[in-house]
């Protein structure tokens, strides 16, 4: 192991990862001898692209293999559920780079290792995970950050990691201390936006440590929530029926447009079936001009009887 790779120990999803990049937005660890699930590495992967790359397509899918390219920043490469490979471009900034390894590298790795991304956040309740999933814009990460502020820890924000136990219940485990927000959610919740970090050339939207109030441990997963926007006037709530839920959990896979190329859409069948069988599923519809977080909080809370 390289001196590099000993200074950048970190955990996250229950996995040690060794990088060759720093990763402030995981949890360091703490011993330096902790074997290596997931490695983080450069490599030239210029040569191998040029073989794999099919033109009309950006990403290239085997069943062990992800690689995808993305244009003036770098050649990345995901390979069986322990290594993120990338090979910059230009003048990559590494700030980006790590967007790219930590989000869709880091949910191909889960995809590979057989555990279910969701894309959405968690948050911790009597000592269960409850999920928020939704289309990008829809509310997510405010919620679970409204959560936050009445001092319930934080599981995950953006992949949501479901695995099943020998009992065929869904547990979640934790990922970054870190939220993903944008100015109008800081605003909500009057923070300035002035002492954070605002992400890769999205100007307005910024990177918030949790360390305070994030969850160390694996926890079951007791409900999902998926968030909508519409028309309507004021918020509601309904319950998923069964044939329903299936759907549901298929919409929010994270990168689930790669299920078939890895050869992982019965595993996700059965994996989603399991859990849409043991765990309780609601909708919340929201307007979309009107600012509810308060009101979904206490929407989600009297569902789940806290």
């Amino acid at each position: 192991m390289t001196q590099t790779l000993n200074k950048n120990l970190y955990t996250a999803f229950g996995h040690s990862i060794h990088s060759e990049i720093p990763l402030p937005e995981a949890q360091h660890m703490t011993s330096q001898d902790h074997p290596a699930d997931i490695v983080v590495r450069y490599a030239n992967l210029t040569e191998k692209w040029s073989t794999c790359a099919i033109p009309s397509r950006s990403f290239f899918c085997t069943e062990d293999l992800v690689m995808f390219r993305v244009p003036d920043l770098a050649i990345f490469a995901v390979e069986n559920g322990t290594t993120i490979s990338f090979s910059p471009e230009g003048n990559a900034e590494e700030d980006k780079l790590r967007l790219y390894v930590l989000g869709t590298c880091m949910g191909v790795i889960l995809m590979q290792r057989k555990i279910l991304p969701l894309h959405g956040s968690a948050i911790v309740i009597n000592e269960k995970a409850y999920g928020f999933v939704g289309h990008s814009g829809h509310g997510k990460s405010t919620l679970a950050s409204a959560f936050l502020q009445q001092g319930y820890p934080l599981v995950t924000d953006d992949i949501i990691a479901v695995t099943l136990d020998h009992h065929h219940v869904p547990y979640v485990t934790p990922a970054y201390p870190q939220q993903k927000l944008w100015q109008e959610s800081l605003d909500v919740f009057g923070m300035n936006s002035n002492q954070f970090r605002p992400l890769f050339d999205r100007e307005t939207k910024y990177a918030i440590p949790v360390e305070s109030h994030f969850a160390s441990a694996t926890l079951p997963l007791a409900g999902i929530f998926e968030l909508i926007k519409t028309d309507c006037e004021q918020v509601s709530i309904r319950a998923i029926e069964k044939l329903e839920r299936l759907p549901l959990l298929y919409r929010h896979t994270y990168r689930k447009s790669l299920l078939q190329d890895s050869g992982l859409t019965k595993w996700h069948f059965d994996m989603t079936a399991r859990i849409s069988s043991s765990v309780a599923i609601h909708q919340l519809l929201r307007p979309s001009n009107q600012p509810t977080v308060q009101q979904l909080t206490d929407l989600v809370l009297d569902t789940i009887g806290e």
